[in-house]
């Protein structure tokens, strides 16, 4: 009996060049950008096929384990493992860690697939066609990745050169080639033999574990002791911090694939884009007969050949070419298509400003283990928030030392424990917590509760909070 493949779903990232709609606190692949699910989400589902697969192995930053969670729970799809990174250490370190926490739980040797959770992928033979080849040639001993059939001289991906084919239709692998110039780019195309890099694996667990034990110990170390002193909560592990952060921050195609001899790739003819850039973004999205991609809520006048997205305001466009105008809850961007790529060079500004650092940190909506939260309005000394409590959840006892909260419910039914006093809001009834107050929000029933919270006070930041655990490692 064939055993079944182990998934690894690399889920970290920066949130930097797809802003404002991404945050370093909410990158892309939590965004729904194509079709009716996020990336993420997508990512999950093509793994999902319980004849081929096991349930997923997901590395993600620990800051992400609620969206993780969330989004796996939202589409019905089961995890093996989610591995928490108590910071970046490239995928290096990822995929180390994920290959030895697969050990543990498999406890015998397995094919692991490695992909990336922000790509969009189209299923059809030709992808069922690589992916078989991938599987024989992990099955035989080598590390396999897929390069992508290049359809354009892209700069923003980086290239792999092939060498002697070999006779499951893969080949060995001559070289990688990092990003590179647009006149490089358009040589190898003309030349051919060249993929792009994809950043997709396939290799059994011994055969990786060898590789990186051969050409980066120090990473493999690191990250057997960080899996040894980790602490596990459910389907969590929590890599130890100070075992992680010894890990070099380097990436698996760096570290392993260009320099071992097992290394393969199969030439991959399916449809794929990393969204790598608002330009992506409009060629993967469905055009209107002017060649616009646009979402709901926008007005376009004598405009062509754009991207027009938002998720806050109604954006109305006239007598542009060539543009992406995206707009979230609290900024927008405009620039040219082409130009996509420099989005980063922005972000990187407001970042270095105190008055704009927020804006590539978080979006007014945050997700959390018991629902969401969204920043409506706030200025000094005050601040508006509407929050969704999930059935069944309920958020941390609490206090705070310098400001009260109002409460209005506007939908479902809330438990409310104030100084131990035990109340039921229903719609449109409101309560008030003073200063100092312990107190406690449950949605105690089947259906969602959204409530209207108004914080007044002297401090209002997330630190002026006083709590017990609220079961699930944290304090909310």
């Amino acid at each position: 009996m064939t055993r079944r493949i182990v998934p690894v779903i690399l889920a970290g990232g920066k949130g930097t060049r797809l802003w404002p709609l991404s945050r370093s606190a909410a990158p892309k692949q939590f965004m729904q950008l194509v079709g009716d699910n996020t990336l993420f989400q997508s990512t999950l589902l093509r793994v999902s096929d319980q004849n081929v697969y096991e349930p997923a192995v997901v590395v993600t930053n620990e800051s992400f384990r609620f969206l993780v969670t969330e989004q796996a729970r939202g589409i019905g799809v089961a995890l093996s493992a989610i591995v928490l990174e108590p910071m970046p250490r490239n995928t290096a370190g990822a995929v180390a860690a994920a290959t030895l926490v697969i050990s543990h739980l498999f406890k015998e040797d397995r094919t692991i697939h490695v992909l990336a959770s922000d790509h969009d992928i189209i299923i059809d033979e030709s992808y069922r066609e690589a992916h078989s080849i991938a599987r024989l040639e992990a099955a035989d001993g080598k590390l396999a990745t897929f390069g992508i059939t290049p359809t354009e001289p892209a700069t923003g991906y980086g290239y792999i050169e092939v060498g002697e084919a070999l006779a499951s239709g893969a080949y060995r692998v001559r070289r990688f080639v990092e990003k590179p110039a647009f006149e490089n780019a358009l040589e190898m195309l003309s030349a051919g033999g060249f993929y792009w890099n994809s950043g997709i694996f396939m290799f059994s667990l011994s055969t990786v574990l060898d590789e990186i034990a051969e050409h980066a110990p120090e990473v493999l170390m690191a990250a057997d002791l960080a899996v040894s002193r980790s602490v596990a909560d459910h389907d969590h592990v929590l890599l130890d911090t100070d075992a992680f952060e010894r890990c070099p921050g380097i990436s698996f195609d760096y570290a392993i694939m260009e320099k071992t001899s097992r290394a393969v790739v199969v030439p991959s003819a399916f449809g794929w884009s990393d969204l790598g850039s608002w330009d992506a973004v409009w060629k993967t999205g469905r055009h209107d007969e002017n060649h616009n991609v646009a979402s709901a809520h926008t007005t376009l006048t004598d405009t062509r050949s754009s991207l027009i997205m938002t998720q806050g305001a109604h954006l109305a466009v006239h007598g542009l070419e060539g543009v992406a105008v995206i707009a979230s809850e609290d900024a927008v961007y405009v620039g040219r298509l082409q130009d996509s790529q420099d989005v980063r060079k922005v972000v990187n500004l407001l970042a270095i400003a105190p008055e704009t650092v927020r804006l590539t940190e978080l979006r007014p909506t945050t997700c959390r283990p018991w629902g969401d939260c969204t920043t409506v309005l706030n200025g000094e000394h005050f601040q508006v928030r509407r929050i969704t409590v999930r059935p069944g959840k309920r958020l941390s006892l609490q206090r705070h030392r310098h400001r009260c909260e109002h409460w209005i419910v506007i939908k479902g039914t809330a438990e409310v424990t104030i100084a131990n006093r035990v109340q039921m809001l229903r719609e449109n009834e409101s309560v008030c917590v003073a200063t100092g107050e312990e107190h406690r929000l449950v949605n105690p029933g089947n259906t969602v509760v959204e409530l209207i919270e108004i914080q007044t006070g002297s401090y209002l930041g997330d630190e002026d909070l006083v709590g017990a655990s609220d079961g699930v490692g944290r304090v909310d």
